[in-house]
C-alpha cells in the first residue's frame, strides 16, 4: 500500500509540474470553470443581498397587525376603529398618552430607473407620524420630514440611487396627484430604504382608501412583551386580526424571491457548467494524449493503473479549484456592495439591495467547480489507465 500511494505521489507531482507546457489547454479550463463560478456566485449573491436587506429590517420588540387571513400588506385592510382598540392593548409602548404605532397604507407608483429610464414600480407608503419611532434606525440624511397633512414625500436611500427625478426639492406626478421631494432618509439598510413616505391620511385621500388601513406598526415596551400583545389583539372580539412580529414578517416575505432566484442561478450554472465540463474532457484528453509515451513507459516500470487515474484526477482538480477561485474572487472583487434593485413578488414593487458575495458563496463556487473538473477528468483518466504499455512504447 505504501509503494501504491509513493507512486500517486510521483506520477501526480510529474503531472502539475508539466501543466505549464500545457498551459493553452489548461487556461480554457481554468477561464471555463472561472466563467460558471462567476455566474453562479452572482447570481447566488443577489438572493444573499436580497436575504441581508430584509434581515436588517424590522425589529423584535415591533410588531406588525394585519388583517385575519392576510400574509402581506397588499391584501389586508384594518378599519379606523380598530387603531384605538389595538393602541390600548398590552405590551404597547408609549409616547406620553399616545401609544408608539404607525397606521400605513401601501400602494405602487410607476418612477423612471435612472440607469433605463424605463418605469417601474416604487413602493409609496403612507406612515402615520410616529413611524420614525416603529424603525430602528431611521435617520433623515438630507432635507426634513414631510409635514402632515401636505402632499410631502420623503425618499429611502436605496430608491433615491436607483430611480430618476426624486432629488430634495423636486416635484413629482403620480396620478392626478402632485407630491414634493421634501427629504432623504436611511434606516440602516433595511426594506424602508427602498420606501418613499407620505402621510398616511392623504395618501388615503389621493388613492380614495376611505378611512382604511393596511398595517399597523406598533412598537412593544420590550420584545418579551410581544405574547401579551398577540393575545389581548387575538382574544378581542372586536377585532379580527393576525399578529407578527417585524423581523418575522420580513423574514418570510424574502423567501419566495430567495427560492426563485436560487432557482434560477443554479439553473444557469447546470448549463454552463455542461460547456465547463467539455473543456475539461477537452483538456485532460490533450492531456493524456500528449503524454501517452510518458504513461506506456511508467506501467512499463512497474507503475499501476490507480496513480495514473489518480494523477489525472488530481491535475484536473487543481485547475478546477484556480478557475473555481478565480471567479469567486473576481465576483467579490466586481460585485459586493453594488446596489442594484429587483422585484419583490410578495408586492410586486421594486426593492433595493447591495449584492453580498460571502465566503460562503466563494466556497459554494470553488466547490461547483471542483465537482466540474472531477466529472471531466475521470474520462480521461480511464482511458489514460487503460492505455495498453505497448501502443503506448510504438510512440518512442
Amino acid at each position: 500500500m505504501s509503494g501504491t500511494f509513493e507512486q500517486i505521489g510521483a506520477v501526480t507531482a510529474l503531472n502539475i509540474r508539466n501543466i505549464p507546457a500545457r498551459w493553452s489547454s489548461s487556461l480554457v479550463a481554468v477561464v471555463g470553470v472561472g466563467g460558471v463560478v462567476l455566474v453562479l456566485v452572482a447570481v447566488l449573491s443577489i438572493a444573499e443581498g436580497f436575504r441581508a436587506t430584509l434581515d436588517l429590517s424590522g425589529a423584535d420588540d415591533v410588531a406588525i397587525v394585519l388583517r385575519n387571513g392576510s400574509d402581506n400588506e397588499m391584501s389586508s385592510n384594518i378599519g379606523q376603529d380598530s387603531l384605538p382598540v389595538i393602541g390600548d392593548a398590552a405590551g404597547v409602548q408609549r409616547k406620553g398618552k399616545d401609544p408608539i404605532s404607525s397606521p400605513e397604507m401601501y400602494v405602487v407608483v410607476d418612477v423612471p430607473m435612472k440607469k433605463t429610464q424605463s418605469p417601474a414600480n416604487a413602493p409609496l407608503r403612507g406612515v402615520g407620524p410616529l413611524a420614525p419611532a416603529t424603525r430602528q434606525n431611521f435617520k433623515l440624511i438630507s432635507g426634513r420630514m414631510f409635514t402632515s397633512g401636505t402632499n410631502e414625500i420623503i425618499v429611502g436611500t436605496g430608491v433615491a440611487q436607483e430611480f430618476a427625478g426624486l432629488d430634495v426639492g423636486q416635484p413629482v406626478r403620480w396620478g392626478p396627484t402632485t407630491w414634493k421631494v421634501v427629504g432623504h432618509f436611511s434606516d440602516g439598510g433595511s426594506v424602508s430604504e427602498s420606501e418613499i413616505w407620505a402621510d398616511s391620511r392623504v395618501v388615503q385621500s389621493a388613492y380614495n382608501r376611505g378611512t382604511t388601513f393596511q398595517s399597523l406598526h406598533v412598537k412593544l415596551q420590550n420584545a418579551n412583551a410581544f405574547g401579551a400583545f398577540k393575545d389581548a389583539l387575538t382574544s378581542d372580539p372586536r377585532l379580527t386580526v393576525t399578529v407578527e412580529r417585524e423581523k418575522d414578517y420580513y423574514a418570510r416575505q424574502s423567501k419566495v424571491l430567495q427560492a426563485i432566484v436560487t432557482y434560477a442561478g443554479w439553473t444557469l450554472a447546470i448549463m454552463m457548467g455542461v460547456g465547463a465540463i467539455f473543456a475539461a474532457l477537452n483538456t485532460m484528453y490533450n492531456a493524456v494524449a500528449g503524454r501517452v509515451r510518458e504513461i506506456a513507459t511508467l506501467r512499463a516500470m512497474g507503475f499501476g493503473a490507480l496513480p495514473v487515474v489518480f494523477s489525472v484526477l488530481v491535475e484536473s482538480l487543481f485547475l478546477g479549484s484556480i478557475g473555481g477561485l478565480l471567479g469567486g474572487v473576481l465576483a467579490w472583487i466586481l460585485l459586493d456592495g453594488v446596489r442594484s434593485s429587483t422585484l419583490n413578488f410578495s408586492n410586486f414593487s421594486q426593492i433595493t439591495f447591495a449584492f453580498t458575495v460571502t465566503a460562503q458563496l466563494i466556497v459554494t463556487g470553488i466547490v461547483y467547480g471542483l465537482i466540474l473538473t472531477l466529472i471531466g477528468g475521470l474520462l480521461p483518466g480511464i482511458r489514460a489507465a487503460r492505455l495498453p504499455v505497448t501502443e503506448g512504447l510504438r510512440e518512442l
